[in-house]
């Protein structure tokens, strides 16, 4: 299953130290350094990225600004393994919820309860992690996912895993992520990694979920499965379509802004 090449030999290389000057940084509960920002003031809310990218990419997103401008206090952070927090090289480092116990301490820290989460992407199966996990979730937005990575055996997670794994020959069809993700600078090793160890959340937990879920993806967006499937499952979804939009720039349309913002404010 696993090619004997330089790549894969690194997983056994341990774990890279942090970039300097990186401040502010979090210490979460295993000594992994977090990078995070925070801007505006008022009511909490953390937005959590996708994968290859970082707590970068929510600055692409009107989405950010519209949420500090309605009066939110907004959190970004780099997930584990990504941009300029630590990049573990071991497999326990992300497995157990690492990324949602991040997230949960880092909030502790900065001593905002009953706050908001919205995830985009891969974010989105952290926010279902949260869902479960912390009872200081008050609302959630799901963004650019479906019902599918409710299966542990999800064949698009296991054919990323293996992609990054050293295995791209087998599917040619991902080839170019890897290729994106070392252009851009990522640590593909990292990525592998956080592929390996992503958590599913069982259809049967999301049935349990009480708090408001928006369920928000493009109308052209598939690539994760149905947005529809997925706010089925969810007793208290709700679900928004933007139109025009694929998964890779849902992001990037101010109504899938507008969209959190009106749905966040709820009281």
């Amino acid at each position: 299953m696993r090619l004997l090449s330089p790549f894969f030999l690194l997983l056994f290389s341990g774990l890279t130290v942090a970039q300097t000057n990186l401040d502010p940084l979090f210490t979460s509960f295993d000594g992994t350094q977090i990078h995070y920002e925070v801007v505006g003031e008022g009511k909490p809310v953390v937005l959590l990225h996708g994968f290859i990218v970082n707590g970068e990419s929510w600055k692409r997103s009107p989405a950010r600004q519209m949420l500090v401008d309605a009066g939110f206090k907004v959190v970004t952070l780099d997930l584990r393994g990504n941009g300029r927090s630590d990049k573990p090289h071991t497999l326990a480092a992300y497995e157990n919820d690492a990324e949602a116990r991040d997230v949960m301490g880092l909030m502790k820290q900065l001593a905002l309860t009953n706050y908001d989460v919205v995830g985009y992407s891969r974010g989105a199966i952290i926010t279902a992690r949260l869902l479960e996990l912390d009872k200081q979730v008050r609302r959630a937005v799901m963004g650019g996912m479906g019902a599918d990575f409710t299966d542990p055996n999800w064949p698009r997670h296991l054919q990323f895993t293996a992609v990054f794994q050293g295995q791209a020959h087998r599917y040619p069809q991902y080839a170019g992520a890897v290729e994106y993700a070392r252009k851009s600078g990522a640590d593909t090793l990292a990525l592998g990694l956080i592929q390996q160890a992503q958590p599913a959340t069982s259809r049967q937990v999301l049935g349990r979920v009480r708090q408001p879920v928006l369920v928000i993806s493009g109308d052209a967006d598939t690539d994760n499965g149905r947005a529809d499937d997925l706010a089925e499952l969810l007793p208290n979804s709700t679900l928004v379509t933007v139109p025009g939009a694929t998964h890779n720039d849902t992001m990037s349309k101010p109504a899938f802004g507008e969209a959190i913002v009106k749905f966040l404010s709820v009281q």
